[in-house]
């Protein structure tokens, strides 16, 4: 399984297929894939006592995007 993900950067057709059956290191290559756009999404604009603006990834909101694409990925039927 070396080439999961390809130069175009999309995953593989049978990448996505081993993950959909369950298998654990396919589903981690996916979520890995996806693991910067889940900080992105996740990321929020928080503030110290002093009033200054932090970003910083809600690690709470992070692990729900994760879940919800690990269910998506087992529900998902490869035709």
């Amino acid at each position: 399984m070396s080439n999961k993900v390809k130069n175009n950067h999309l995953l593989s057709y049978p990448l996505i297929a081993l993950a959909s059956s369950g298998d654990v290191d396919a589903i981690n290559t996916v979520l890995k894939h996806y693991e910067g756009y889940i900080a992105t999404l996740s990321t929020r604009q928080l503030y110290d006592e002093s009033g200054n603006p932090h970003l910083c990834v809600d690690e709470t909101l992070r692990r729900r995007l994760e879940t919800k694409l690990i269910t998506k990925i087992l529900a998902f039927n490869v035709a």
